[in-house]
């Protein structure tokens, strides 16, 4: 304002347009004066957006708007697609690339993100969730989900939400976006990709969306082009809390994206970083017992009193040293074979002894003997052991000696006594935040065990590998076509009072390390048995962890695992120590005596050490051939193949009850079969399914059911055949996949995951023991016979096991199906005969209710036969009865005539016992004993059988009488009254 006028302010307009810049007048008035710019501190510079030619404007904005006035006038810029190189910045004020200064750094064309103490600006985490809630609303349970900082890398949720880390980034030239990340855990889904500004996704391969699984404790880098112009950065985790088991989460640091037209300013060093020349690209960690301010270009050494670890920006005072500081071990062999055990501080030391409350090292133990060598291996005079010559064996105690005649060395490792760590054992020690204990020995030998060390934290992985150049088959096994080419067996024991966990992992031909199995918690001493399916370079290891949370103390230095033997078994180049029977060539070869190998499905017979073939439905054992012992029958309903190797169930199966055979044809349900389970939900709500496919007969013994995790697939395609087979899919008779469905996170495709084998041999008597299941997985196949079914029928679990198990380690399913009925026999039916209808009649044959049988024979047809009108049955019911009348009519006329004699008797024996009237004697009435009479008898009337006992009760008394006409020889009549 000038004489009390009003003027008009210039500014220029900055972004606006993509055109050149210009004047945007304001006529103001009631302003106060402004000073001129004419210190750089005033303002700062900036470009324009670019146009059409790929030219842009240099302008100057200040710091404060509305300080000063007179602004710098804009001037052209640089070439939108002008870059400085690494370790340089653009300055604005001569337009020009300048050297970055000591304590700082710089990408030239790059930005870099590797401080995690805080989300940086610019990124976003996100938390989504999928399903909506019974209403349509979205789940509440995600808002606490996100990316969480820890310093040195961002870790990822570990619950079952979905969250994105999103970066959105503006190229003016193609550049690519590259970070480092630990992913371990498959049962977390990790994807990556990138979106334009109108939220379409970026066209990716498979490889580049998906993200390899890596090794715990060990990180891998992903890189992707991306295009000029507006990409959207997602990192994406989804978790699977699929049985309530702790997910481990995804790690990232080192975000490094090339391609941004230019960098203005070099960025500092971080706290406990430095860079000490100009023009560095990056900062480096201070050393140990060192620190550093942000921007320094030096570290500072800490006082006596204090210490720090690598990349720290302080230090810390030293504590009294206490029985967490060292740790005990044993000291090699000494010429004299002795050894004993002394104790070192953990290193690196940052205790103080010589303070009150400290601890001191305790002393040295006394020297006691060596334990012997391990098997396959011979002790030398300086108490060094030393493994045994090609073809020779030793027990550890004794000296090596050739295998006798018509035996073979067996060889392996075995490692029992651990005096020292053997030659093709390694240890380390690794920590995902820090590297303060690369230096130590993850695991300490002690005599009769191995055991995990003290790490520098509780969150450290103690790492023990062995490595296996490969597998050679006995001579005996060479001609075998099973799948079993070795073995690796151990005993362990974990003893923890926290989260621990014992990972027993594999890498096979130098590819890719897979989780094999894995223990949580105190597990008491037992072993475990892996089987090699196929012929390959192994390196087998074992990682420790006493905690997964992340914290730089050692709260549970007591929590150890403790390994007492190792034993692979058929090691190329391995030691003996044992010899075994081998077949011997016949005496009329050219080389008798000499080992042959067997041919497939054949035994070494004890007496002749010959090849013998095993006798039929029986399968030979893998690691076994020699005596018949090593023939194994198969079960009931199975049988081998021609190779002996594998017992299976060719769809027919016959059984013996009641004096009744039952044949069953299960070739319909001999192609693979699926069973889809849920959905089910996890305790937020992420909705599964689980999945089985079931193998259940036929395919020549050839486990058919495969489960696939698509997204290890996927993310591992290019690391070829060899190693997909050990990593990304299952082939079993029965196994079990979790799905997670296409709708129910967002994805395009559903994804599978966590598969596994529920069975792999065919009624086995003992399961392979796993981490969770100490006898071993198996299934049980329940067949019910339902002929309302189809002939593939229908699969189910039981209802009180909804998920077809109850304890995770037997599985039970029911097949309803009408071709699991057996065949028809003759005692399916029954006959009916109809009546005799013009001297013929029909037979009709009929199923019995209900019909349990399929196939078989079929219902013979209706017949008819000549018959009769009256029936041979009738016939002969007619002819009896007439034959028993007769003989009725007959006994009735004998038993009448005889009752009449009777009562001429009777009547006789009635008047002689009459005393009181006296008869004049007769000759004629005498008869003698046996005398029949002659007289006829006559009766004047005949009385009823109640007047003759009248008559008897009455003869006393003379009331009654009874008159008799005896008709004599000389016709006198004699008359009673």
């Amino acid at each position: 304002k000038q004489d009390g006028h009003p003027v008009s302010l210039c500014l220029f307009s900055v972004g606006i347009l993509p055109l050149s810049p210009f004047l945007l007048c304001v006529s103001c008035s009631n302003m106060t004066t402004v000073r001129l710019c004419i210190f750089q501190t005033d303002y700062y510079y900036e470009y324009t957006e670019c146009d059409s030619a790929g030219s842009r404007w240099r302008v100057a904005i200040p710091h404060n708007l509305g300080t000063c006035s007179a602004l710098p006038t804009p001037t052209r810029g640089t070439d939108c697609s002008f870059s400085c190189a690494a370790g340089e910045f653009l300055e604005m004020s001569a337009q020009q690339c300048t050297t970055c200064a000591a304590g700082s750094y710089s990408l030239g064309s790059g930005v870099r993100f590797d401080q995690w103490d805080t989300i940086p600006a610019g990124f976003t985490s996100l938390a989504t969730y999928m399903d909506p809630g019974p209403s349509g609303e979205e789940s509440q349970a995600c808002n606490s989900s996100s990316w969480t900082p820890q310093g040195v890398y961002l870790e990822s949720s570990r619950d079952e939400c979905t969250v994105s880390l999103v970066y959105a980034v503006h190229l003016e030239q193609q550049g690519s976006v590259s970070f480092s990340y630990q992913y371990p855990d498959n049962n977390i889904f990790f994807e990556f990709y990138v979106q334009n500004e109108q939220c379409q996704e970026m066209a990716q391969t498979d490889d580049q969306k998906w993200i390899k699984l890596t090794t715990n404790g060990e990180w891998d880098t992903h890189t992707v082009n991306l295009k000029s112009g507006t990409n959207i950065l997602y990192w994406r985790t989804t978790g699977i809390l699929v049985g309530g088991k702790m997910v481990k989460p995804v790690l990232l640091r080192n975000i490094q994206i090339e391609g941004v037209a230019y960098t203005s300013e070099c960025f500092l060093c971080r706290p406990g970083w430095f860079s000490s020349a100009p023009g560095s690209s990056s900062c480096q960690p201070c050393p140990r017992n060192t620190s550093s301010h942000k921007g320094a270009a030096s570290c500072t050494p800490c006082p006596d009193t204090q210490y720090s670890h690598e990349g720290w920006s302080q230090c810390k005072e030293r504590p009294p040293c206490s029985e967490k500081d060292y740790f005990q071990i044993h000291t090699a062999c000494d010429s004299e074979g002795k050894t004993q055990v002394m104790y070192r501080w953990v290193e690196p030391r940052i205790c103080e002894e010589n303070v009150t409350g400290a601890v001191a090292l305790p002393p040295t133990g006394e020297r006691e003997a060596c334990p012997p060598c391990n098997p396959g291996y011979y002790n030398t005079d300086d108490s060094t052991c030393f493994p045994c010559p090609p073809g020779t064996h030793s027990d550890g105690t004794s000296v090596c000696e050739e295998c006798p005649a018509g035996t073979e060395p067996v060889l392996g490792y075995e490692y029992k006594w651990w005096n020292v760590l053997p030659s093709n054992m390694k240890t380390s020690c690794f920590n995902v935040g820090n590297s303060k204990c690369d230096d130590m020995n993850g695991w300490e030998v002690a005599g009769d065990h191995i055991r995990s060390g003290a790490g520098g934290s509780d969150n450290d992985y103690l790492i023990l590998n062995l490595h296996v150049p490969g597998f050679k088959l006995p001579t005996s096994l060479a001609g075998m076509t099973g799948t079993e080419f070795g073995r690796i067996t151990f005993v362990f024991e974990t003893i923890c009072s926290a989260d621990c966990e014992l990972y027993f992992m594999m890498d096979v031909n130098r590819k890719s390390t897979t989780v094999v199995e894995s223990w949580e918690g105190s597990k008491e001493r037992q072993s475990y048995t892996h089987i090699m399916t196929r012929n390959a370079s192994v390196s087998y290891t074992w990682a420790f962890q006493r905690t997964n949370q992340a914290q730089d103390v050692r709260r549970y230095i007591s929590d150890v695992v403790i390994l007492y033997s190792v034993s692979v078994t058929n090691v190329q180049d391995g030691v003996a120590s044992a010899c075994r029977a081998c077949a011997l060539l016949s005496q009329s070869s050219q080389r008798p005596g000499s080992c042959i190998p067997c041919p497939a499905g054949f035994y070494i017979d004890r007496d002749t050490n010959r090849c013998q073939e095993c006798p039929s439905n029986t399968c030979l054992s893998g690691h076994h051939t020699y005596g018949e012992d090593a023939c194994l029958p198969c079960g009931p309903g199975s049988k081998s193949n021609k190779e002996h190797s594998r017992c299976y169930s060719d769809c027919s199966f016959s059984h013996t009850e009641h004096n009744r055979t039952l044949t069953f044809d299960l070739s319909s349900l001999s192609p693979v079969a699926s069973l889809t389970i849920g959905p089910s939900f996890t305790s937020k709500g992420t909705k599964y399914l689980h999945v089985f496919n079931v193998s259940l007969c036929g395919h020549q013994g050839t486990m058919a059911a495969v489960c696939t995790d698509n997204v290890t697939d996927i993310a591992n395609k290019d690391m070829g055949s060899d190693s997909t087979q050990f990593v990304n899919s299952v082939d079993s008779f029965i196994c079990q996949s979790t799905i997670i469905p296409a709708d129910g996170r967002g994805f395009r495709m559903a994804l599978a995951s966590q598969s596994i084998s529920l069975a792999d041999t065919f009624l086995v008597p003992q399961p392979q023991a796993t981490g969770s299941c100490q006898r071993g997985r198996s299934a049980v196949m329940t067949i019910r016979c339902n002929p309302e079914k189809t002939d593939r029928g229908k699969l189910t679990v039981p209802s009180a096991c909804p998920a077809g198990t109850c304890d995770g380690c037997t599985f039970h399913f029911l097949w309803e199906s009408g071709s699991a009925c057996p065949r028809c026999t003759q005692d399916d039916y029954h006959q009916i005969e109809g009546a005799c209808k013009g001297g013929a009649q029909e037979t009709l044959s009929v199923w019995n209710e209900p019909k349990l049988c399929i196939k078989g024979i079929s219902l013979p047809a209706k017949s008819s036969a000549p018959c009769e009108a009256i029936a041979l049955w009738l016939k002969v019911g007619v002819g009896g009865g007439a034959f028993l009348a007769v003989l009725l009519i007959s006994l009735t006329c004998y038993f009448w005539k005889k009752n009449k004699r009777l009562e001429y008797k009777y009547s006789r024996l009635v008047m002689s016992a009459n005393k009181e009237c006296e008869l004049p004697v007769a000759d004629s009435c005498a008869l003698a004993e046996g005398e029949e009479p002659e007289d006829d008898v006559v009766y004047s009337h005949k009385p009823s059988l109640l007047g003759k006992l009248r008559a008897i009760a009455n003869k006393r008394e003379g009331d009654s009488s009874e008159s008799v006409q005896l008709k004599s020889s000389q016709s006198e009549r004699w008359v009673w009254g």
